[in-house]
């Protein structure tokens, strides 16, 4: 842990900043925000760590720590960092991608996230700081875990919490990159990370924003159009205003007005969970104008979430295949999430293009033997443990009563 972090408050130190990071292999990265009051992530300190030569004749590294200030620095040049060769050791990193995209307009090219990684040993999700200590014999503060990171100046004790929060990445890294090397899942991890850099960022369809809103499935007919083009006026209203989308409309309003949609600006003002604020600048008469699109939507414009169903042929081998995975992870250690989900199942078991478990390490692990059990090459047994045992099919169904 360096005694003292490099606090960046200026946009020419963060130019000396890059310049010292130019080329390097890898540097640790976290992301401090806020989105409580706000549609989008607000950074409030970017924490870097990287490695540098020690003096002449030693061959050890010494950790470097920078704390970034966005409040008083424009994040956009560390798009050069991100666009440059080094990979990116995070924790937990989608968040700090999405942070990054919204700052930066640039993803890390490669990105080795502990949390991922930690996974692939069984121990996902893991927290920071249980992995430092349990790897690295380090335990982390904790004092400043709910400080208010935008409040100026921060104190000794907020600095030194955020530089720890980099500062053991690497090295831990280097621990958990050992272990799945000698368990041979280093590539494994590697490709995981690789899928987590390429998944979309930020917010999703307007006219899906429905599907997040409690007890939107058990709207019928003409109100689940309502329901759609109000969150989608919501959700695009939220983002240009930059607040929570229960501030432009609660939820309970939402809904309500999807139940029973008002045929008037003076039904409408007597919605439940409404008051004046939700219906100021001329919002009322765009809400109103939603309802009617709503209304008015043609069955084939509607998306509706996907139901979860499983064709009926399907429902005996999906509920086998979860089964085995389930064994199969607490025999491999490795979280079974990073495995299979249920929906991964189901996916492969349709043939889905593209399904996760067709590709890659799954491939061979886990779709292979899926189908396999579903083909009725393989079946499942106890081994008289309570373990499950995936194996060849005998063929000779054991009759009734059979001894």
């Amino acid at each position: 842990m360096p005694a003292e972090p490099l606090v960046i408050e200026d946009d020419g130190e963060l130019r000396q900043l890059l310049a010292r990071l130019r080329g390097v292999p890898r540097y640790a990265l976290d992301t401090e925000f806020h989105r409580e009051r706000t549609y989008w992530p607000r950074a409030a300190l970017v924490q870097l760590a990287w490695e540098e030569a020690g003096p002449s004749g030693s061959s050890a590294a010494s950790a470097q720590v920078a704390l970034v200030d966005p409040l008083a620095v424009d994040l956009a040049p560390l798009a050069e960092l991100l666009a440059g060769p080094g990979t990116m050791v995070a924790h937990a990193a989608r968040q700090d991608l999405e942070v990054l995209d919204r700052y930066c307009r640039q993803r890390p090219r490669r990105l080795l996230d502990t949390q991922v990684a930690a996974g692939f040993l069984g121990l996902g999700p893991a927290s920071l700081a249980s992995l430092v200590e349990r790897f690295l014999g380090h335990r982390m503060a904790k004092a400043d875990r709910l400080t208010d990171w935008n409040r100026r100046p921060l104190r000794p004790s907020q600095l030194s919490y955020a530089a720890e929060d980099v500062a053991h990445l690497m090295a831990l890294a280097d621990a958990l990159s050992a272990e799945l090397s000698a368990r041979a899942r280093l590539t494994w991890a590697e490709e995981e990370c690789a899928a987590v850099l390429a998944q979309p960022l930020g917010p999703g369809e307007a006219r899906q924003a429905w599907w997040k809103i409690r007890d939107s499935r058990g709207l019928r007919g003409a109100s689940r159009g309502v329901a759609q083009e109000l969150a989608a006026w919501r959700e695009d209203k939220a983002r240009s205003l930059d607040l929570p989308p229960r501030q432009v409309l609660p939820d309970l309003a939402l809904l309500a007005i999807a139940h029973s949609p008002p045929a008037s600006l003076g039904a409408l003002r007597e919605t439940r969970g409404l008051d004046a604020r939700h219906l100021r600048n001329g919002a009322d008469r765009e809400i109103m104008s939603a309802v009617e699109r709503g209304r008015a939507l043609p069955p084939g414009l509607l998306q509706c979430p996907p139901d979860g169903e499983v064709a009926k042929e399907l429902r005996p081998a999906v509920a086998l295949a979860a089964a085995w995975v389930a064994q199969l992870a607490r025999d491999e250690r490795v979280d079974a999430a990073l495995l299979a989900t249920r929906a991964d199942i189901v996916e492969y078991l349709q043939g889905s293009p593209g399904a996760r478990l067709s590709r890659g390490w799954r491939a061979e692990l886990v779709g292979v033997p899926i189908d396999r059990l579903a083909r009725g090459e393989a079946s499942l047994a106890l081994d008289g443990r309570g373990r499950l045992l995936l194996e060849a099919r005998s063929g000779r169904p054991l009759a009734p009563g059979a001894q």
